[in-house]
């Protein structure tokens, strides 16, 4: 079954000297894996490297088998043009760090076309706009509403956040944040992608990406801090 899909990369590796295996988030299929020869050659038969940067946003073609192994690319085009992310030093960090964590996170072959539609989103915001320092921050709250493990608010008077319940309480054990981390926390759980960028510090912003990371580990078993989580920490710091 030959299917065209729009397409958003998540990661892609380096195989031999010339060729890439890229995860791709698809609209249509879900999780899908590529096998793409030549990618680094040249000539008129090579792919183009430029398509498979983290979070590019493709129209793709391929012939569907359906058994689990590596598809291969029929047609690429870029879908939608980025006009800041790779240029942006911040942003282009920030792409990074998100692709890691999608990749990381996202592994059903299963369609979900609002989810799909919700990485879209965030990601045309992330290039079209100038203040986007919490960005990181928000996505990783809206992304824990698809993977099931979105902090419960029907208590967010108590003072103390448990991050292994996943509830506010106002009594302090060994898995709650503290009193000023919970404060931050609940600011940040109010916030919106066009809320002021700059309500939080730098530190405040170091803090809760910690505090956000412990909440995955915790919640994801298979997670592991991203590679690219350093170099987020400087270009915010």
């Amino acid at each position: 079954m030959v299917i065209q899909t729009k397409a958003i990369v998540l990661q892609a590796i380096k195989y031999q000297d010339k060729s890439l295996i890229v995860k791709c988030l698809t609209k249509e299929v879900g999780i899908q894996t590529f096998f793409v020869r030549n990618a680094f050659a040249k000539g008129k038969n090579a792919q183009k490297i430029a398509y498979f940067q983290p979070l590019m946003l493709l129209d793709i073609t391929f012939a569907f088998k359906n058994k689990g192994g590596m598809e291969y690319f029929k047609e690429i085009k870029v879908d939608q043009v980025y006009h800041s992310i790779y240029y942006d030093f911040s942003k282009n960090s920030i792409a990074l760090f998100v692709s890691e964590i999608l990749s990381m996170v996202v592994s059903e072959q299963e369609r979900d076309e609002q989810f799909y539609s919700f990485i879209e989103t965030a990601l045309l915001w992330l290039d079209t706009h100038d203040e986007t320092a919490n960005f990181h921050l928000l996505l990783l709250v809206e992304l824990s509403k698809y993977l099931g493990f979105y902090p419960d608010s029907s208590e967010m008077d108590c003072h103390y956040f448990d991050w292994y319940e996943g509830v506010f309480t106002d009594i302090h054990v060994a898995n709650c944040f503290d009193a000023e981390e919970t404060f931050l926390f609940k600011r940040l759980l109010d916030l919106g992608f066009e809320s002021d960028q700059k309500v939080f510090s730098s530190r405040d912003r170091k803090t809760l990406l910690a505090l956000l990371m412990k909440y995955y580990e915790v919640h994801f078993t298979a997670f592991r801090k991203p590679k690219s989580l350093e170099i987020l920490k400087e270009v915010f710091s």
